[in-house]
């Protein structure tokens, strides 16, 4: 796939391409009668005292040079039908490898980079590629019928040569290529470390390491330099593939021109074979080599970066075993929102048992929300780590995460849609009879019946379409179900059937409680207080915890916890 997006093929449109060929027919005219014109004109025309007749065969050579700018115009006019949706495939890989990169906590600092210079310079790179190739293969085309039309000698003694220096050129391409690379990966050494330096000048002054740094960058500097000299032993290559390929077939043609014409091959005819290599090879070749060898080399390294950063992270082996019971330990967790900021949570340890039901208790902007989102890998950790099963939860593909765990926050989110779509978002295959029980364990059946068909988010509650999302959630797969004040929108009559429904289903419940009644229904609930972490059933924590009896104190049955002074 790789190699296909890399040649644009994927993203060639069937249409422009069948018009590109058909356009390069007129301009293929150019190149195929030069020397036949030539020829003629010389022999049938100058050399036999009848101007007119060789001015005529060089006014045929305007009219098709005149033919084929305009197949050359055409050929432009469809360069952007089949640059611009290769473009488009290269911003989706970009963008697409980004989001893959965010989900997985990786941030891709280079993205924006890519997409806006070095997508443009594949792009025209890309373009000029086309022109050029297309450009070749037409003038090759023209030139060898040309030839064969004026003798078939010309093309045994001229295509030879040239194709050996062609053979060259190619093959020194995989060469060139490395030797690019290194030079790029030499280059942003050299600028990282020199960058380096160049910042602690006045420290360095002050101090008198003058020397020490520029042992600093002495290596890159060399390194620098080999693969620039490196590069341009490869340049002068290709000027040895030029010779061999655009002038020794000159040579040939003027040494052998003797033997030519002792066997009967007029003047004209070898004139008209100098003209397909003067005007004919030689170029071609040389833009060819010039193009590939440059801006061939640039769009290979720079589509390889690209495609390279596209892809999603590497999963580990283990990532299946994830999941299995419900189960999420949590060791030495420490997590801050910034480098210099104050931690949120330090050194916690916890373990949630498959099928256990806790509560997470603590005042408002403790740290809850910030745990639960650590919890189902939303946030990565500063230190230590969360496994779910015995895989860490930031080392889990996407796809894995969403079926092992669900996470409703206390903004839930429904959709323009039928209800059902809704309710199964999570569970698309979902049997009928299912859904209805569902609907019934949380307690959202007269809110169903009352919007029948079709849900308009605009027209809901807070409190209904937190019902809509526990629904969801109940029917989900997952083993794990984090509510995050999932319910802070329901009475709490209707809190403790959800709660309660969820905690019959027989899956790992995390709730993030904004009423202490939450916590009086878990089996255990973790307390945090901003400094430490204290974790038990309700009696033990009664007993040695003071914020859970203040907490606790403080509480009636329709008042948060957020309220709590």
């Amino acid at each position: 796939m790789k190699r296909e997006i890399a040649f644009g093929i994927k993203t060639m449109p069937r249409g422009p391409v069948v018009a590109l060929l058909l356009w390069s027919v007129p301009e293929a005219l150019p190149a195929a009668l030069s020397g036949v014109a030539v020829a003629n004109a010389v022999d049938s025309g100058f050399l036999a005292n009848r101007p007119a007749v060789g001015l005529a065969w060089l006014g045929l050579l305007l009219v098709a040079a005149g033919l084929g700018s305009l197949g050359s115009r055409q050929v432009y006019r469809l360069l952007g039908a089949l640059v611009e949706p290769f473009r488009d495939t290269l911003v989706r890989k970009v963008v697409g490898g980004a989001l893959r990169h965010a989900v997985h906590g990786r941030a891709d600092d280079g993205a924006i980079a890519r997409l806006t210079h070095q997508v443009e310079i594949v792009r025209d790179t890309y373009a000029g590629l086309i022109v050029v190739l297309r450009g070749f293969v037409v003038t090759v085309v023209g030139v060898v019928v040309g030839m064969l039309s004026v003798d078939p000698v010309i093309v045994a003694l001229l295509l030879p040569p040239f194709l050996l220096g062609l053979g060259l050129f190619l093959g020194t391409l995989g060469m060139a290529a490395e030797r690019f690379r290194r030079s790029v990966h030499a280059d942003e050494r050299l600028a990282v470390t020199a960058g380096a330096v160049l910042a602690g000048t006045r420290d360095i002054a002050a101090t008198g390491a003058e020397e020490h740094a520029a042992g600093m960058v002495a290596g890159p500097i060399r390194a620098q330099a080999d693969a620039e000299r490196a590069i341009a032993g490869v340049t002068a290559a290709r000027s040895l593939c030029l010779a061999v390929g655009g002038w020794v077939p000159l040579v040939v043609l003027l040494v052998a021109g003797p033997w030519l014409v002792s066997r009967g091959l007029t003047a004209g005819a070898v004139m008209g074979g100098l003209t397909y290599v003067l005007i004919g090879l030689q170029p071609v070749l040389r833009n060819l080599m010039t193009a590939v060898g440059g801006s061939g080399l640039r769009y290979t390294v720079t589509l390889r970066r690209i495609l390279d950063a596209a892809e999603p992270p590497a999963e580990p082996e283990r990532r299946a075993e994830a999941g299995r019971g419900g189960g999420l330990t949590v060791r030495d967790l420490t997590f801050a929102y910034g480098a210099h900021a104050e931690p949120v949570l330090r050194g916690l340890d916890l373990v949630v048992e498959p099928g256990d039901h806790l509560a997470i208790v603590g005042p408002s902007g403790i740290g809850k929300s910030t745990l639960a989102g650590l919890l189902c890998g939303l946030l990565r950790p500063d230190a230590g780590a969360v496994l779910l099963g015995d895989v860490p939860v930031s080392e889990l593909s996407p796809e894995r995460l969403a079926q092992a765990r669900t996470l409703i926050p206390q903004e839930a989110y429904v959709f323009a849609g039928t209800v059902w779509d809704n309710l199964t978002y999570f569970a698309p295959d979902a049997d009928p009879e299912l859904v209805a029980q569902a609907v019934t364990a949380i307690g959202a059946d007269e809110l169903v019946r009352r919007l029948g068909g079709e849900v308009v988010p605009s027209a809901l509650s807070a409190g209904e379409r937190q019902l809509i999302a526990l629904v969801r959630a109940y029917l989900s797969p997952a083993a794990v179900v984090v509510l995050d004040e999932a319910t802070c929108h329901l009475d709490p009559a209707a809190e403790r059937r959800a709660e309660e429904a969820f905690a019959r289903r027989g899956c790992t419940l995390i709730v993030i409680a904004h009423r202490i009644s939450s916590a009086l229904r878990a089996r255990r609930v973790l307390v945090l207080d901003g400094t430490g972490a204290a974790v038990g059933d309700h009696r033990t924590l009664v007993e040695t915890s003071p914020l859970y009896r203040d907490l606790l104190g403080h509480w009636n049955p329709d008042r948060r916890l957020e309220e709590v002074p």
